[in-house]
């Protein structure tokens, strides 16, 4: 009997070990890129020439000039973005880098949320607004790798 209940209690354990990691989010590849170089050029931690390189990469401008082995990362606290089913013309954002937000609204904003879509994160509806929302973004993107153009070089992870 004691065999019997460790088994269960291994298996349930283990059961929601996998659950767990089956909610976090990963991607890699141009929607990636895509992610890294829109919050990165709101992001404080990433320095003016980084966010000049990133901006290059997604304008298609892989060859665009780097120091040798050259790693970007950008990381967000979290990210919420909603546009409205009913006003249609509202879009909004909020990104947070430890106590600092920053607000994007209409363009630039429906910009994020789409790329969000685009990564996989599931849109989540209430009252008149549509979110998605992710916590702990954390991208890398290897300039070298990018330059290549061989399909890699930028990986997120976050928790949707």
């Amino acid at each position: 009997m004691t065999s019997r209940i460790t088994f269960i209690v291994l298996t349930l354990s283990l059961s929601c070990l996998a659950s767990a990691q089956a909610f976090a989010g990963a991607t890699n590849g141009p929607s990636a890129l895509a992610l890294a170089a829109l919050v990165g050029d709101r992001a404080p931690q990433v320095v003016p020439l980084e966010k000049r390189l990133l901006a290059a990469f997604l304008d298609g401008h892989a060859e665009m000039p780097h120091p040798k082995g050259k790693n970007i990362v950008v990381k967000a606290d979290s990210i919420d973005c909603r546009a409205s089913n009913v006003d249609v013309t509202q879009h909004a954002c909020t990104l947070a880098f430890g106590d600092k937000k920053i607000e994007l609204v209409g363009r630039k904003a429906h910009e994020l949320y789409a790329t969000l879509v685009e990564n996989g994160v599931a849109a989540d509806g209430a009252a008149g607004s549509i979110h998605v929302a992710v916590t702990a973004l954390d991208c890398q993107v290897d300039a070298d790798e990018v330059r290549e153009k061989a399909g890699g070089g930028a990986r997120c992870a976050f928790n949707p």
